[in-house]
């Protein structure tokens, strides 16, 4: 006779592993270990909230929260009972057959027997044997109210395996329980005053001395400072009609300070040196200084922009000379700048993307990344992969020790495992291998959290403990916060904290759920890990730049597969750089496919006209997306259940990113159909587009940013510019050129014959140049038509200047343009006299039905022309609340008294002007279409 056996249930670390025959390490993990993250957020809060509280708020608060510990502490100590549930004082019970009677078991249950005393080999093999598990996973056979570990013999009511120490009563459990309370309460308040303790006296160290209080007064003053980062060039900035010029910006330690007076004071004071070097070698030394670099700098002190920022002043340095060094940097780093240095060397022949990312992507050395690459890398969200990280760190920990997973067992790999490297030799060299990362890719605050994290790993291998990813974040958080209370301020530590958290605890359940529903086990693991960390980050980036990125998990799990090749050979090439530097150029080749790779997949993703959704800004917007992102989350895991829905779902996500212009236009409205003429809301500056086929426009102006105007010609359908004019070289109206020119065929670029300002000429010469796009003059008298559209130049006149001419403004090119029976007059930034002229050039300048204003509405207006043009419609490009008052309300009246409607991009945002019959100006709302 067979009996059938019941079928045997495997264990889930089994059920869940892609192999059918179970996990190969079935290392069963419990429930994670919590105890050490209310500390580190205490910690956290206190350091930020201390850092610009007053001094002697923060001392009360830190006395106060150290008393209330040290209370629960002693009281807990008190009520501890010890092991047997006896109390402090009470006489020890002897061991052996004369113990004390059975004590019940909390439930009522049957009591358990004692135990005779056991060979003394015997109780040293019972202290060696791990914890039992817990309840839940006790053998059928257990003892249903036995302690842990005690079993009942098989076909008797006996219970044998009786642990160490007799059964406690309910009274010792809940002193236990409420012991441990205290304990994890006295802990949250100790490190939070610890660390409102350390913040306030960084917080101090900002607003006192001499530096501060020079800085009040904008005095100037001579400096000994020590250089504590790379130095960086700014981006140049718009500023009305001209370019603010790039400057160079380090942060730096004032050391010794000399005042006005001559009074010499020796002191220690963050400071930000900001200096205007000129263009060649004084630029190039200022670029070159590296940390512990020491230098003697004189200029004007300044305050800081906002209160509560980590430096103490901002020393504004005279003149653009070179340097003046009086101690040269360490030698050490001396080594980690020649290392950065020739990874740079050895990336010079690449292609301009990958010569670009390359030393980010390894080291975090941006100084190549051209704005249009970092502008796509932030509408793409990826931006972290130009900050060094926990990645990069594990990239290379793992050449030494192999897979994290196998480091600390007899089957592991990498160099120590190939050499036969003892486990504690082998944290120490990883040690070691850390600090190196951290000099040569710099202290940011990703780089920090990854060596600390990495540092604690490394510790537990090297002592043999249990390797824990989610203390060892915690105490990292913890240790570098007491460390550098300024982290607790840093987005970047933010949104490197909450992304390693996401990666620990979320996505780990969600790559579980993705396989219980078919997904491969590398792919549902890649797309848990995007999802989980751009769920927790999109909060925090939508605080800071007031968008969300439609495209990022995607674009994300595209570039993940070329990260590690690139970040590896990158490595490979800063090795060989040093030693054998024509090795390092040609690892840096094979490096740069995966590199242009990463950079092809961001400017992709941020070209698609969807990439980028508008959000409300602040922490406001921040909580809203939060809870947007939980209710989708929530959503998201019934919709798994039904195929058909998430298709559904998918399709609709790729038609809000894609956004194909019919069906664009029926949702939003925008454009209209028939649109002639468009004025984008570009800011403080002008950007025209006039209609001139289907995807073809001529455009006028380019507005003073890149984006907004690459936005505004996406939104509409352009993809070919047969002409494009700038009226004349003035910052808000050229320096958008990269922006019109980014994945459109120009055919040229007609401009003013007056270079002036000569920095902005030379800009537009560069931009073609690049785009292989020719530049024409423009002539007067000239007339050009392009399908329904047709124009006359009619101004600026030929040489010489009108008389009361006042530069750029003044010879801005003047287009009288006809389409669809409309007629158009785009006056540029013409001041009076120019006007007067124009007048006297063209006696017969018909009426018009829309006028562009010149000069953004600006009070300076002819009178005589306006009453002569007599304009239907009016429009004004200007940014809001600019500060030069445009529009003038005087021009709005003056306008308006004629009979024109008054139209404003700073309130109407972008405005299209169609003939339908009739002439019609539909507005695409505040903020674009």
């Amino acid at each position: 006779m067979t009996v059938a056996r019941p079928p045997r249930t495997r264990a889930p670390v089994h059920e869940a592993a892609a192999s059918s025959r179970g996990a190969s390490q079935p290392q069963q993990e419990g429930p994670p270990d919590l105890r050490l993250v209310p500390p580190a957020l205490a910690a956290w809060a206190a350091a930020a909230l201390a850092l610009d509280a007053p001094a002697h708020v923060v001392a009360l608060a830190c006395t106060a929260a150290s008393l209330v510990a040290a209370t629960l502490l002693i009281g807990a100590r008190r009520r501890a009972p010890t092991s047997g549930g006896r109390r402090r004082g009470a006489p020890r019970p002897r061991r052996g057959l004369d113990m004390p009677s059975p004590v019940p078991l909390p439930d009522g249950g049957r009591a358990l027997e004692p135990t005779p005393a056991r060979p003394r080999g015997a109780v040293s093999r019972q202290r060696e044997r791990k914890a039992s598990p817990p309840a839940a996973d006790r053998s059928p056979g257990a003892a249903p109210n036995a302690a842990p570990g005690a079993h009942r013999r098989p076909g008797t009511g006996e219970v044998h395996n009786v642990p160490r120490r007799q059964a406690t009563s309910p009274q010792s459990t809940a002193a236990w329980r409420g012991r441990r309370t205290a304990g994890a309460v006295a802990a949250v308040l100790l490190c939070g005053a610890a660390a409102g303790t350390v913040a306030g006296l960084h917080g101090a160290d900002v607003r006192r001395g001499p530096v501060p209080a020079l800085a009040r007064e904008y005095a100037e003053a001579t400096a000994e400072v020590t250089v504590t980062g790379d130095p960086r060039l700014t981006r140049p900035r718009v500023r009305g009609a001209a370019l603010a010029p790039a400057s160079v910006v380090l942060e730096a330690e004032a050391g010794r300070v000399t005042g006005p007076g001559g009074t010499t004071t020796t002191t220690r004071a963050p400071v930000l040196v900001t200096v205007h070097p000129r263009a060649g070698k004084g630029r190039t030394a200022w670029l070159g200084l590296l940390p512990s670099t020491r230098l003697r700098v004189h200029g004007r002190l300044v305050p800081p922009l906002r209160d509560g920022d980590r430096i103490a002043a901002v020393v504004r340095v005279n003149g653009g000379g070179p340097p003046r060094v009086t101690v040269p940097p360490s030698a050490v780093q001396r080594l980690a700048g020649r290392l950065r240095a020739g990874l740079r060397t050895a990336t010079d022949g690449l292609s301009p993307d990958a010569r670009a990312l390359l030393p980010a992507l390894v080291v975090g050395d941006t100084s190549r990344v051209p704005p249009d690459l970092d502008e796509a890398f932030r509408a793409t969200d990826m931006l972290h992969l130009m900050a060094v990280s926990g990645s990069n760190l594990t990239l290379v920990l793992a050449l030494l020790t192999g897979p994290p997973q196998l480091a600390g067992r007899a089957e592991r790999r990498g160099l120590a495992g190939a050499l036969g490297i003892r486990l504690r030799t082998t944290a120490l060299l990883g040690g070691g291998l850390t600090l190196a990362f951290v000099i040569v890719c710099r202290p940011d605050p990703s780089v920090l959290r990854a060596a600390a994290c990495g540092l604690i790993t490394l510790l537990a291998l090297g002592t043999g403990r249990r390797r824990s990813l989610l203390p060892a974040l915690a105490a990292a958080v913890l240790a570098l916060v007491l460390y550098d209370p300024w982290l607790a301020r840093s987005y970047g530590f933010l949104l490197s904290a909450l992304a390693t958290g996401a990666l620990l605890t979320i996505a780990p359940g969600w790559s579980a759920a993705l396989r219980r529903r078919g997904v491969p086990p590398r792919v549902a693991e890649a797309l848990a890990a995007a999802a989980a960390a751009q769920a927790v980050c999109a909060p925090v980036v939508v605080a800071m730049a007031a968008r969300v990125s439609l495209v990022a998990i995607p674009c994300k799990l595209i570039a993940e597969v070329a990260v590690a090749p690139a970040t590896v050979l990158g490595f490979a090439a800063l090795a060989a750089a040093a030693v054998v530097p024509p090795v390092a150029a040609w690892i840096a080749w094979s490096a740069g496919w995966p590199a242009g790779w990463i950079a092809q997949v961001a400017r992709t993703g941020a070209a698609l006209p969807g990439a980028e959704a508008d959000w409300p800004d602040g922490w406001t917007g921040a909580l809203l997306l939060a809870v947007v992102t939980l209710a989708v989350v929530l959503v998201g895991r019934r919709l798994l259940r039904h195929r058909l829905l998430c298709a559904v779902c998918a399709l609709l996500v790729l038609l809000a990113v894609v956004r194909p212009a019919p069906l664009a236009r029926i949702i939003t409205g925008w454009p209209p159909p028939g649109w002639r003429m468009v004025a984008c809301d570009v800011g403080q500056g002008d950007a025209l587009v006039l209609a001139a086929g289907p995807g073809t426009a001529v455009v006028v102006d380019t507005g003073p940013e890149p984006r907004a105007v690459d936005r505004c010609l996406r939104s509409l359908g352009v993809v070919r510019i047969p002409l494009l004019v700038l009226t004349h070289f003035h910052a808000d109206h050229v320096a958008g050129l990269t922006g019109a020119l980014r994945g459109r065929a120009v055919g040229a670029i007609e401009t003013t014959g007056l270079e002036e300002p000569p920095g902005q000429a030379e800009f537009v010469r560069h931009r073609a140049r690049s785009a292989h796009v020719p530049v024409i003059a423009a002539v007067p008298g000239e007339r050009r038509r392009f399908g329904p559209l047709s124009w006359e130049v009619v101004w600026p006149a030929p040489p010489p200047a009108p008389a009361g001419a006042e530069g750029p403004n003044d010879a801005s090119v003047t287009l009288l343009v006809r389409t669809a029976g409309l007629t158009l007059l785009l006056l540029g930034d013409l001041e009076p006299p120019a006007q007067q002229a124009l007048q006297t050039a063209h006696p017969i300048l018909p009426e018009v039905d829309v006028l562009k204003v010149a000069h953004h509405g600006s009070a300076y207006q002819d009178p005589h022309l306006l009453r002569r043009l007599r304009p239907r419609l009016a429009l004004i490009s200007c940014g809001a609340d600019n500060p030069y008052g445009h529009p003038s309300p005087r021009t709005i009246a003056s306008l308006r008294a004629q009979g024109a409607t008054v139209l404003r991009t700073d309130t109407d945002g972008p405005i299209a002007v169609i003939r339908d019959p009739g002439l019609r100006a539909v507005l695409g709302g505040h903020g674009g279409p």
